[in-house]
């Protein structure tokens, strides 16, 4: 078994003259974005999905992400897709504030315009206007829209002959770092998912959504919890500050084939239980971990607008939503997040 362990340490100038140096030649100057849908028998209804992409100049400008607490990031939809073959992402958003493909577009436009399609679906209920406790806690749910995402797309006349055949990695975010882990192989255990909530322990802001909410995870319907999600089409796989982890079987990870490479927020010793996965990247075989001291779970939101933080808190939000670790910007924590992940998926996806 063999596991990198590496804290990253990379300043606002590095990270963009590694991103010129070593991915000018792949590079787009325009990033396309349109929308697609997928058919869901789990969910009984079609996935909205967004797909970012390389793309050519024309569209119509549009910019993604943005509302009252968050600066959201440019792109143009339905913009002509550039000749070419590119490895495919999956991306999967977290829950709550950052439950939304264009909460993740922070990540997703670099990751086009580096040479990359990224795909990400609706999680339902996972947050917007729909958000639901009960359907947040049906973890078991969301490979599976990863999955038919990756079937409708595969189908997607636009992108016909313009995938590298086999390359396909997935790109999860918080929750959806759960969601990359289960992909790979982790299977949930029904009984740890069930008692999550018990206390305000392991999760207190989600858990006290469930709670007043009504949600008891004890009487949900847990059968297909502990399923085997693996998609055997995926090469890859990487998992940012991903929650819950503790509700994992463990002992699932050391079948795992692909690589894996998990990324913690924070500084070691603060980083919450549900979301510390050491253990599971040194469980995985070809598993790589690594940890941004200066970062919290927050920084995975997009960056701040100025009057975001007293605005949060005016309106009871709750959570410290513009906190990062020790002071350093959201943006710059932003940018090292974008090289770590071009990096990774350059290497996994486009090496031979």
């Amino acid at each position: 078994m063999k596991t990198l362990i590496k804290v990253a340490a990379i300043s606002c100038a590095t990270v963009s003259l590694v991103l010129m140096a070593r991915y000018s030649v792949a590079a787009s100057d325009f990033v396309g974005v349109r929308q697609i849908t997928a058919a869901s028998k789990e969910r009984g209804s079609d996935l909205a999905v967004t797909v970012w992409y390389p793309a050519d100049a024309g569209g119509k400008p549009v910019t993604l992400g943005e509302n009252r607490f968050f600066v959201g990031t440019d792109a143009m939809l339905e913009a002509p897709l550039s000749r070419g073959k590119y490895p495919l992402i999956l991306l999967s958003h977290g829950a709550g504030l950052g439950g939304t493909p264009q909460a993740m577009s922070w990540i997703a436009t670099p990751l086009a315009k580096q040479g990359f399609v990224v795909a990400a679906p609706v999680h339902f209920g996972n947050g917007g206007p729909n958000r639901s406790a009960e359907e947040t806690m049906k973890l078991w749910l969301r490979p599976a829209d990863i999955s038919a995402t990756l079937d409708a797309i595969e189908k997607q006349p636009l992108f016909e002959n313009h995938f590298k055949v086999g390359r396909i990695g997935v790109l999860g975010l918080s929750m959806g770092g759960n969601t990359a882990l289960a992909l790979a192989g982790g299977r949930v255990d029904p009984v740890r998912l069930a008692s999550y909530c018990d206390n305000d322990a392991l999760n207190p802001s989600l858990c006290k959504w469930v709670k007043e909410s009504s949600v008891d995870l004890h009487a949900m319907d847990m059968k297909l919890a502990g399923r085997d999600n693996e998609d055997k089409r995926i090469e890859f796989i990487m998992a940012i500050d991903p929650a819950p982890v503790d509700v994992f079987q463990a002992d699932t990870f050391s079948k795992v084939s692909i690589p894996v490479e998990i990324v913690n927020l924070g500084q070691p010793g603060t980083i919450p239980l549900t979301a510390l996965a050491s253990g599971i990247a040194m469980a995985v075989p070809n598993g790589a971990y690594s940890t941004i001291s200066e970062a919290s779970h927050y920084s995975l939101l997009g960056e701040c607008k100025p009057d975001a933080a007293a605005m949060a808190e005016s309106e009871n939000i709750g959570d410290p939503i513009c906190s990062d670790g020790n002071g350093q910007s959201r943006l710059k924590i932003h940018q090292k997040l974008v090289t770590m992940a071009i990096e990774a998926f350059d290497q996994k996806l486009r090496s031979p």
